[in-house]
């Protein structure tokens, strides 16, 4: 049965972003970067301090992942790239889906052994979008295809399962996980949201195995157990929660993205902190986000 616990809740950055997402954290320099989509911004957000400052990339960017010190790999709208943090240098690396100008790259992030890996978005909501993996030794693949906004990517921690969110759909795939070959293999329905109002966006795991789930929509963070079942329900002020990810020298810190777009005045009245940051202490331990191994 699912709780609904409120746990202590701090609004840690009033950002006002149209489209916050895809936060990870960065445990060498003790930063979450995160990105809002429209605004082509990459933050940087010291929890310490409460300092945030962000670089203007230039381009839609989705998704973000450490790459070695002082570098982010970046899923920009049509292209990867690396991201110089010292300098803010953009360095495109190669292209995914040019010929598909209705799609766009949406959520991504590196598995535990160093692959990034992208899924895009078909904004007529057919089943146009795929999932990719980036290696590190340049070679790109296709893993998945006929999605419509691929969200929501996550790894169990014996990295047996992946998981991957189709948010039209309101499903959460789960897929064998071959961490050696990287490789994934008899997607099921791991979640089903289809009686509910909201989607699942973007995703993250703690290391009992639970998924904690952002609901675009849906006013608030699901934590799911191995199973599937809903077990604990986090409300917030604001309804487009985006995604979320485990920080903290301990990682016990959820910090959870939002967003502001398409909300007329009257909704952005009633959930005025929409596009702001958001963490709270959790009682468990997350999984690290993994560096992009190039």
């Amino acid at each position: 049965m699912s709780q609904i616990v409120q746990y202590p809740l701090h609004n840690v950055l009033e950002a006002r972003a149209r489209l916050g997402e895809g936060p990870i954290w960065d445990s060498t320099q003790n930063l979450i970067y995160w990105v809002d989509i429209y605004n082509h911004r990459v933050h940087q957000f010291d929890p310490a301090t409460g300092k945030n400052c962000f670089f203007d990339v230039g381009d839609v960017v989705g998704a973000i992942a450490t790459a070695g010190a002082d570098r982010l790999i970046m899923a920009l709208r049509h292209h990867l790239a690396f991201l110089n943090t010292q300098t803010g240098e953009v360095t495109p690396i190669l292209e995914i889906e040019a010929n598909l100008p209705e799609n766009r790259l949406n959520d991504g992030k590196c598995d535990p052994q160093g692959r990034f890996w992208i899924g895009s978005m078909s904004s007529s909501e057919k089943p146009h979008a795929n999932l990719y993996r980036y290696d590190a030794d340049g070679s790109l693949h296709v893993m998945e295809t006929g999605l419509t906004i691929s969200n929501g990517l996550g790894w169990s921690p014996d990295q047996k399962t992946f998981y991957l969110a189709d948010s039209p759909h309101q499903k959460i795939y789960a897929y064998d996980f071959d961490s050696v070959t990287g490789n994934i293999i008899n997607r099921r329905t791991f979640v089903d949201l289809t009686h509910e109002s909201f989607h699942p966006d973007g995703l993250t795991i703690d290391s009992q195995g639970n998924i904690w789930s952002a609901m675009w929509d849906g006013w608030c963070v699901i934590r799911f157990n191995p199973k599937g079942e809903e077990i604990l329900r986090i409300n917030l002020p604001v309804p487009l929660v985006t995604s979320c990810t485990f920080g903290g020298k301990d990682l016990q810190t959820l910090y959870i993205t939002t967003a502001s777009v398409g909300l007329s005045q009257a909704e952005i009245e009633k959930s005025f902190y929409s596009g702001d940051l958001f963490a709270l202490q959790t009682d468990v331990t997350g999984l690290p986000s993994y560096n992009f191994d190039k």
